[in-house]
């Protein structure tokens, strides 16, 4: 199940920059593309904000 990127971000790219796949794109919040992501968990494990959750 791909991971989802709640309201808690504040878009400081650290999850962008430490996707493997490339599967998060930035916006006002980023968002990941569930097609891309294979649910490995990188970007939940950078997060500062814990923003980042299994969806």
């Amino acid at each position: 199940m791909a991971y989802k990127i709640t309201d808690r971000c504040v878009a400081c790219g650290t999850c962008a920059g430490e996707c493997p796949m490339g599967a998060i794109s930035e916006g006002d919040i980023y968002k990941i593309d569930e097609d891309t992501c294979v649910s490995c968990g990188t970007c939940a494990s950078v997060c500062p904000n814990d923003a980042i959750e299994e969806g």
